[in-house]
């Protein structure tokens, strides 16, 4: 009898959870776009058109997922749980290549990598035999440390690379688990803010118009509401030109996602730009051949089969 009445109870539960998912993706009779997200600068666009919506009225609903991993926003993605999102390019490239129907639509963001080293770090050479943080093994941050170290005539074996939470890395900088790390902002100006670290290269010294994180759709999704997603991604480019600005405005609206300080919000802000998100083809070519150079990807999808340049009329 337990038994029976424990079933009756789970399939009650499953039949609430699903009424709340319906209710979810039909707000009010709108349709409504599950998007994923980091709490991290390079998805300022996103919280600038969340804060767009709230304000004016729209035929569509965005609800913002926030993850706290790269490993779960991707298994979410890969596994159709969201309908899109603000993620590592790289990662969303490898899905695409093991068969996931993922296509790039624009960047996140420009700039705003910051490759961090410990205070009493000498120079980048002294780096050899060290441990340095990446957010994960298949990003764009892997390959500016990859660049860096060869920069400096280091390999990549020379140094002890780790995956870490990014909000983890400045705590670790400062204890002396690391010595240095590449991550997406806040987290690079919290360790120069506090004192325990500095800048060894911004991004753009390294590889100039480098590609990072990226605004990824579903192609199910895009296929079955093309206008959806054209009226969507519209209102993401307006939002970003916004977010340029990087005014009072912008500052008070990321600051509801990324618990900062201001002085470190300034910081983060002065190293990023939210102008030109198109996913350029060179750029894109260029990540393909680092990829492939350093094992992240046998065979990384060509730019015409990952690119959708077509929603934003960039074709």
């Amino acid at each position: 009898m337990k038994r029976v009445i424990l079933l009756i109870s789970i399939v009650a539960f499953i039949m609430v959870m699903a009424a709340c998912q319906n209710e979810e993706t039909q707000k009010e009779g709108k349709p409504v776009i599950q998007i994923g997200y980091m709490p991290i600068t390079h998805a300022v666009p996103l919280f600038m058109q969340n804060e767009m919506f709230e304000s004016g009225d729209k035929d569509f609903e965005v609800q913002l997922v926030r993850f706290s991993s790269w490993p779960d926003l991707m298994d979410a993605l890969n596994t159709g749980r969201i309908d899109g999102a603000s993620t590592l390019i790289t990662v969303a490239m490898k899905a695409n290549e093991l068969g996931i129907d993922l296509r790039g639509i624009a960047l996140g963001h420009r700039e705003g990598n910051v490759l961090i080293g410990s205070e009493d770090l000498g120079g980048v050479s002294d780096l050899k035999g060290e441990t340095f943080a990446i957010p994960h093994k298949i990003s764009t941050h892997n390959v500016l440390l990859y660049l860096m170290l060869k920069e400096h005539g280091l390999s990549y074996d020379d140094v002890n690379t780790v995956e870490m939470s990014p909000a983890e890395m400045p705590a670790a900088l400062a204890e002396g688990r690391i010595e240095g790390y590449v991550v997406a902002e806040p987290f690079g100006a919290q360790s120069v803010t506090m004192g325990t670290g500095k800048v060894l290269y911004q991004s753009d010294d390294l590889w100039e118009n480098s590609l990072d994180c990226s605004l990824v759709l579903h192609g199910d999704f895009i296929n079955e509401n093309r206008e959806l997603a054209e009226d969507f991604m519209e209102s993401y480019i307006i939002a970003a030109e916004k977010s340029d600005s990087k005014d009072k405005r912008v500052r008070n609206v990321s600051s509801e996602y990324m618990n900062v300080d201001e002085e470190v919000m300034d910081l983060s802000m002065e190293w990023i730009s939210y102008k030109d998100l198109k996913i350029n083809e060179e750029s894109y070519n260029n990540l393909r051949v680092y990829m492939q150079e350093m094992g992240l990807s046998e065979d990384p999808p060509e730019y015409d089969e990952f690119v959708d340049n077509t929603l934003l009329g960039w074709d």
